[in-house]
């Protein structure tokens, strides 16, 4: 419709491959209903590898993340912190409020502060801390300042542990693309197989069945969300 804006979504993900496990679903739902999507990898990714180089890593990790955006036309954004180096400090703070400040978006998805790894636990509480920053206009970064205060939602942890939703979405019609976005992150297929045991797409499938059957459908992701003023809590967000 003309003069309609279109509602724009920013996950924001520690390393390239967690969005794609854990929310792509929910993204491209978004998508298909008319969203703007932005996917932001604040890791380089240059570690997950027994066979190349960092400086080789993070550039093939870049190229496939690129790649997997691109299947449901989102933007990616990368914010090139190596793996293993995200910290809590005011570098990082506000090179997540530029992150937030490109995008500009209605809602933001991140970690859960319950994740395994502390790179997704200190993006997590980096997402809180520039979130209601990001729309401050004395708050000066390379970036002007957001449009709007966005709602923030913590996606589900790896297979779920210490995570209790509140909320699901059904992703029965997009699972499918899901998996396609993680096999677009090629050089993690292997390291997750050898590191973890872990087939990405059974893996995939397994937890968005679980989450499926607790929320009465076939396959489901789920979410918390950060709850905190001065945002209403009367209509429902997800899709």
């Amino acid at each position: 419709m003309k003069g309609v804006t279109k509602m724009k979504v920013l996950a924001i993900g520690a390393h390239p491959d967690d969005l794609e496990l854990q929310c792509a679903g929910t993204l491209a739902k978004y998508k298909n209903q008319g969203y703007e999507i932005f996917m932001c990898h604040v890791c380089d990714g240059n570690k997950g590898s027994k066979v190349h180089t960092s400086e080789e890593l993070a550039k093939i990790r870049r190229s496939e993340a690129i790649e997997s955006a691109k299947l449901i036309g989102a933007t990616s954004i990368w914010a090139g912190i190596p793996d293993g180096e995200v910290v809590l400090d005011l570098k990082s703070r506000i090179k997540i409020i530029d992150v937030i400040r490109q995008a500009s978006p209605d809602l933001i998805i991140t970690h859960s502060p319950n994740d395994y790894h502390s790179d997704h636990i200190n993006t997590s509480r980096l997402v809180f801390e520039a979130t209601y920053l990001s729309d401050l206009v004395l708050w000066k970064t390379d970036y002007p300042p957001s449009e709007k205060l966005p709602y923030l939602y913590y996606m589900d942890t790896l297979a779920g542990v210490n995570f209790v939703p509140e909320e699901y979405v059904d992703i029965t019609d997009t699972v499918e693309i899901k998996i396609k976005m993680m096999n677009k992150m090629k050089s993690q297929l292997g390291w997750l197989k050898d590191m973890h045991n872990c087939d990405t797409e059974d893996f995939i499938k397994t937890v968005a069945k679980f989450r499926g059957f607790q929320a009465g459908v076939e396959f489901a992701e789920a979410f918390v969300q950060q709850k905190m003023y001065p945002q209403g809590l009367t209509k429902r967000i997800l899709p």
